[in-house]
């Protein structure tokens, strides 16, 4: 197995085991010259750094206030079903008549094109927050939001929104065909692997490079193969429960809890991503191989600010320039 020198070790890496005895020390250094000792440290560092479990929570947030009003823009605007939302969005009994009633007395004029011009900008600080997430993973400059560059955040908020309606219908297509449960898997796997890559690519312009990011959003989509049916289980009986006790209320803190899983995976795979990515070792180097390194400049897409305080991490925070 490849090794690592001492000097390619992280800081906090080198500051934790100054404070280990002797003997104790040598072991840890020993394990961490392997392959798995240095993903380990990486994912560790990788994690204190992008600050997973606020940043999945605010994701969290931003994604039931962004992504639910656009489909249900959609679903007004272009004549859709309540069905359809209803479905996408794994609605107990309880609540789709509200979603029913919504949708049916809304049209393009009691929307209004100012109510959805307003729900996308609105949609906008999930793309942003995502910009910054990603690029703390990536240890690149943190990006200052620019209005030049908005077409970036709209086009993933729609992406995201749009996806949710075509990984349904497209995964209804697959049950269809034969055998059934390899087109389903080979389906969700490509959708999933797909928005996981175009994401990132798209939010930092290019200075990851997408072949850097497979590998983040391989292990999305392969986590999301077993997280998926889970969800498809409980997430209704969850719903239906919290309706029952508690009305709304329980039903927005339910789907909370189900969006924060969501995006503590897709963060956490795409920290696990980039550890294997930038690794040393063969498989690292198999994965860079004719690509410029990751961790580029900005400069053609976001204006470089210093990092706020609420942004500072342990272990080294986005490199600036």
């Amino acid at each position: 197995m490849e090794s690592s020198s001492p000097e390619s070790r992280l800081p906090v890496t080198d500051a934790v085991l100054r404070r280990l005895p002797e003997r104790v020390r040598r072991a840890v250094e020993w394990g961490l010259s392997r392959w798995p000792g240095r993903i380990l440290e990486r994912v560790t560092a990788g994690s204190i750094n992008v600050q997973l479990f606020d940043r999945s929570m605010t994701i969290a947030a931003q994604l039931f206030t962004s992504v639910f009003p656009i489909l249900i823009a959609i679903a007004s605007f272009t004549g859709g079903s309540p069905k359809q939302v209803n479905d996408v969005m794994d609605m107990p009994p309880r609540t789709q008549q509200v979603i029913d009633d919504a949708l049916q007395s809304s049209s393009t004029t009691s929307f209004g094109f100012v109510g959805v011009f307003i729900v996308l900008v609105s949609a906008t600080s999930l793309s942003r927050a995502l910009t910054r997430a990603f690029a703390a993973i990536w240890e690149l400059p943190r990006p200052r939001s620019r209005l030049v560059f908005a077409w970036r955040w709209v086009a993933v908020v729609l992406a995201l929104a749009v996806s949710l309606v075509l990984v349904r219908q497209v995964l209804q297509v697959a049950d269809r065909l034969r055998p059934p449960d390899v087109w389903h898997v080979l389906v969700s796997v490509g959708c999933d692997l797909g928005i996981a890559v175009f994401i990132p690519w798209l939010l930092l312009a290019g200075a990851v490079p997408a072949r850097h990011l497979l590998c983040g959003a391989l292990l999305y989509a392969v986590v999301m193969l077993l997280v998926r049916p889970a969800s498809g289980v409980f997430l209704p009986r969850a719903l239906d429960e919290s309706a029952d006790r508690y009305g709304a209320i329980g039903v927005a803190f339910t789907y909370l809890a189900w969006l924060y899983c969501i995006s503590f995976v897709f963060l956490a795979c795409a920290v696990l991503g980039q550890a294997i990515t930038t690794d040393e070792g063969r498989l690292g180097e198999w994965i860079r191989r004719d690509e410029p390194a990751a961790g580029g400049d900005l400069s053609g897409a976001e204006v470089v600010e210093a990092p706020s305080a609420s942004d500072n991490s342990v272990g080294g925070g986005p490199k600036r320039t």
